[in-house]
């Protein structure tokens, strides 16, 4: 009889010991098995009496981010409820990189937003991971207006300042680092420099440094950032050496850590970028293209850093090679986006400035590929995506002139210069060259007119001049030119255009009839330059009003050497010097001479190279110059001739006609004995035609085939 089974015990299985849950727990963490961590945590009774039995521990205690992004560290507060479980499966899954369940849990939880804390260094208090879960994802107003919320310490500022970054607020973003800058926080001044750069004070970086007591080449991030601020003020070589020298720290550290030769590529492409950026700013195209080449197709650079590689190197080539630029850039694209758009991971990790040059890269070389159609339907999309930027507007413009419609382009520029007027120099010169190039001066000159701080530059003056003479506006032309001349009599500047401006303006002046203003500019510039240009213009001018006055300012002319001995009134009254005819042997000789002197040049005789068996010795008879003609074309060709005689018929009507075989026949039936003695001969021709017969067919089918 079989033994009856055991009642079950109503009583629950006995935790497992204290000990075995915290070794499996620092286990996954250690080996950082994010993903068993959430499976772990997700055992609310098993970890409830852990957290209730052990004193508060750290759990996680890596970066999150080193360079540009928040250096914080995941701590997690023990307390002797389920919220500490919920605390450590978010950490997990922002470790994990699942921000979005991560932010899941926290929602679904009935405790408050603001109770739940991570990212705790040792030195910092703690900060509300809500707003951190926002800023990953790229909600930045969200995660902004989240920590308004929040008691202001440093981490929450440290927070504030990367969302205020990657939002392009760069002032503000200086301002909070500079109130943090007594913080023991490590690698600020990293994150501080890409601020300055970004807010385009790059000539504040190196006294921050100095106030700071860091060098530049403290940590190969900080070299980057140190180098961009270099390249914003055009001192190239420094920053290429600083790169290099950047890079050379870094390979040393990355080392010393244990990378593998392709991570610590990864983490040096950027500078690698960088670096080939200078090249082609130095002038250096050749080796900017091969740098930019090698890491497109080495693909062991981050994605940021090949897609700045990529839109460098299609500008570098411009309209040449459109097709294989638009391949390069489609590497960038959205897959699952019909239009080009870029890809997510691109969207956040590039700032503003990098996204708009790639669209408008495109958009260019698809005016330039002639694919109107889809620049226009990229071309609307941008003042959406940049809606403070002045790209689009341009592009919109440019689109509308390659459509022939100068006119609505020159209107929309117009209407956005006067929404945005502290933007509207670049618009101002955009229209007034798309309306020069319309045929309309009158617009380009009033657009050029409204830029008042370049009015007094020569090379504005003189093209306001031009298109007021184009226009026929004389009187408006010679304004623009007494203008230039105030405002350069009033400047105190070291490098003074009013010699310049004054000559032209006399010049113009002269020419349009104005001799009287004309030699008083000439009179001005003679007593305050004494240049002798300007004394040869007032003598010239004067003469047509005064002669008298005009011989005065002339004995101020010194004479020239060798005309002491001249009388000019004799030469005056003269009527001329005759022509006199050179003797025809002079001139034969003269050119015989030259001719002479003149080498040609010897062309060098190359041995003519013969068909493969030829003698030339016995080259045989001549080839046939019309051997490339068809025979019917050849003037030795002979049309065959038709035999009349067989469409002949003869005899009554409807006759029966024989054959020439039939009567043949008879004929050799009927007279059998006078055609035997030519039945042989007759017998060996038939033979012999009826061999060459087939073999005539078939080398004819050979020449056909």
């Amino acid at each position: 009889m079989a033994p009856k089974p055991k009642p079950a015990s109503s009583q629950p299985a006995p935790p497992p010991p204290l000990e075995d849950l915290f070794t499996t727990l620092n286990r996954h963490i250690q080996a950082s098995a994010f993903d068993n961590v959430v499976k772990f945590t997700d055992q609310s009774s098993s970890i409830s009496l852990l957290f209730s039995n052990v004193p508060p521990f750290c759990i996680l205690n890596v970066p999150l981010f080193s360079h540009r992004y928040l250096v914080c560290i995941a701590v997690l507060a023990i307390a002797p409820d389920d919220e500490d479980a919920l605390r450590c499966k978010v950490v997990a899954l922002i470790k994990n990189d699942r921000v979005e369940d991560a932010l899941s849990a926290i929602k679904s939880s009935r405790k408050q937003l603001d109770d739940f804390h991570f990212f705790k260094a040792r030195q910092f208090p703690l900060s509300p991971c809500f707003a951190y879960c926002l800023y990953r994802q790229n909600k930045l107003d969200e995660a902004l207006e989240s920590l308004k919320r929040q008691e202001r310490n440093d981490e929450t500022m440290l927070l504030e300042c990367q969302i205020l970054y990657r939002l392009g607020k760069m002032d503000a973003c200086i301002e909070i680092y500079q109130k943090l800058q007594n913080s023991k926080i490590d690698n600020m001044e990293i994150n501080s420099v890409a601020a300055l750069v970004m807010a385009g004070r790059s000539s504040e970086v190196q006294g921050m440094l100095d106030s700071l007591r860091v060098k530049a080449t403290s940590s190969f991030e900080l070299a980057f950032n140190t180098a961009c601020s270099l390249i914003a003020r055009k001192k190239y070589s420094d920053a290429e050496q600083l790169l290099l020298s950047g890079r050379r720290i870094g390979q040393e550290v990355l080392m010393e850590d244990n990378l593998a030769d392709d991570e610590i590529e990864l983490e040096l492409s950027p500078i690698a970028v960088q670096l080939a950026y200078v090249q082609q700013l130095l002038g250096r195209k050749q080796d900017a293209i091969e740098a930019y080449t090698d890491t497109i197709k080495r693909d062991m650079a981050d994605e940021s850093s090949i897609a700045v590689a990529v839109n460098n190197l299609v500008s570098l080539k411009g309209p040449k090679d459109v097709s294989d630029s638009l391949r390069k850039l489609d590497r960038l694209k959205d897959k699952e986006s019909q239009s080009f758009r870029l890809a997510p991971s691109l969207d956040l990790k590039l700032s503003a400035k990098e996204k708009e040059a790639i669209y408008a890269n495109r958009i260019l070389l698809l005016l330039h590929a002639n694919k109107i159609e889809q620049a226009r339907e990229l071309v609307s999309a941008l003042p959406d995506m940049f809606p403070e930027s002045v790209i689009p507007v341009l592009l919109q413009a440019a689109l509308l002139v390659r459509e022939n419609k100068a006119g609505r382009a020159e209107e929309i520029l117009a209407q956005f210069a006067n929404k945005f007027p502290e933007k509207s120099k670049v618009v101002h010169l955009a229209r007034a060259q798309v309306a020069a190039a319309a045929g309309h001066p009158h617009i380009a000159a009033d657009s050029l007119a409204k830029i008042s701080d370049i009015q007094h530059m020569p090379a504005t003056v003189a093209t306001l001049v031009s298109l007021k003479e184009r226009a026929g506006d004389i009187d408006g032309a010679a304004a623009v030119l007494d203008a230039a001349t105030k405002w350069w009599s009033n400047a105190m500047t070291e490098d003074n255009k009013l010699n310049i401006i004054m000559q032209e303006a006399a010049s113009f002046k002269l020419r349009h009839g104005k001799e009287e203003e004309a030699a008083q500019l000439y009179e001005e510039l003679v007593k305050n330059q004494g240049s002798v240009e300007a004394l040869v213009g007032l003598v010239t001018t004067v003469a047509r009003m005064d002669v008298n006055k005009a011989e005065l300012y002339e004995k101020q002319l010194k004479a020239l050497p060798g005309l002491k001995g001249i009388d000019v009134d004799s030469l005056e009254r003269t009527s001329g010097v005759k022509q006199v005819a050179a003797p025809r042997v002079g001139v034969s000789e003269t050119y015989e001479e030259g001719k002479n002197k003149t080498k040609t040049k010897k062309k060098r005789k190359r041995k003519p190279r013969y068909p493969k068996g030829f003698d030339p010795a016995n080259p045989g008879p001549p080839p046939d110059p019309e051997r490339w003609l068809p025979k019917r074309e050849r003037s030795t060709y002979r049309p065959k001739r038709k035999d009349k005689r067989a469409a002949q018929v003869r005899g009554s009507q409807g006759a029966v006609v024989r054959d020439k075989h039939d009567t043949g026949a008879s004929s050799n039936t009927s007279h059998p004995k006078s055609n035997q003695g030519t039945s042989k001969g007759a017998g060996q021709n038939d033979a012999v035609s009826e061999q060459t017969k087939p073999s005539s067919k078939s080398s004819r089918k050979k020449s056909r085939k």
